[in-house]
């Protein structure tokens, strides 16, 4: 297998972390993600994945996986053990409600592509643009702290054993914290990351900063 990601990317932090926690190794492409002429809307890329995004991941078979759900969710049916999905039906369905509200209502809204957009069509310079992901990123991860507060059992978000929810929530509060936010707010979040932050496979695939 052969996995494309960029470094400094949290979608592509999570599947690192998912390999990690699977034991397993593959093949890595960094695809250069930042500015308007970024490797990753290159032709080149583009003919790999269409979307233009990191992460992809090339299946043994040449099969292209696009969006970390997606490759996350086919490693774990790929090497069960140990699970990602909890075992009860209510359990994974609370853990994917998690790993989409971080994936699809923030971590959607910060994406590289959204600050040229704002730069190219509105004028929003870098401090507005700064300004523009903090405020997404502490409204979703309001919602995520109730979201824990109903669901979590254990002590990570589900149970007692990290799985997708997890994996999705700790390089989106790592990003939170490189912009100025102080999770300090919502507590479970906060003793989450404490506790996942002690674990090798977190720690060691955490998203870089951007430099």
């Amino acid at each position: 297998m052969k996995l494309y990601l960029n470094e400094i990317s949290s979608a592509a932090s999570r599947v690192r972390i998912a390999l990690a926690l699977k034991g397993l190794a593959v093949e890595t492409q960094s695809i250069g993600i930042l500015g308007a002429h970024a490797e990753s809307h290159q032709d080149d890329y583009l003919k790999i994945n269409p979307q233009g995004l990191v992460p992809a991941l090339l299946a043994e078979n040449g099969s292209l996986i696009t969006q970390s759900l997606a490759i996350i969710e086919y490693l774990d049916e790929l090497q069960p053990e140990p699970p990602l999905l909890p075992r009860g039906l209510l359990e994974r369905a609370a853990a994917r409600s998690i790993a989409m509200a971080i994936a699809s209502e923030i971590h959607a809204l910060l994406t590289p592509r959204i600050g040229l957009h704002l730069a190219a069509t509105l004028g929003v310079d870098a401090q507005a643009t700064a300004d523009w992901n903090r405020h997404w990123t502490a409204e979703g991860l309001g919602a995520v702290e109730r979201l824990l507060a109903d669901n979590r059992r254990g002590a990570f978000a589900i149970g007692n054993e990290p799985c997708i929810a997890d994996i999705f929530l700790f390089p989106q509060a790592i990003g939170a914290r490189r912009l100025g936010i102080d999770l300090e707010r919502w507590p479970h979040i906060t003793d989450i990351i404490a506790r996942l932050g002690t674990l090798p496979s977190f720690a060691e695939n955490a998203p870089a900063p951007r430099k």
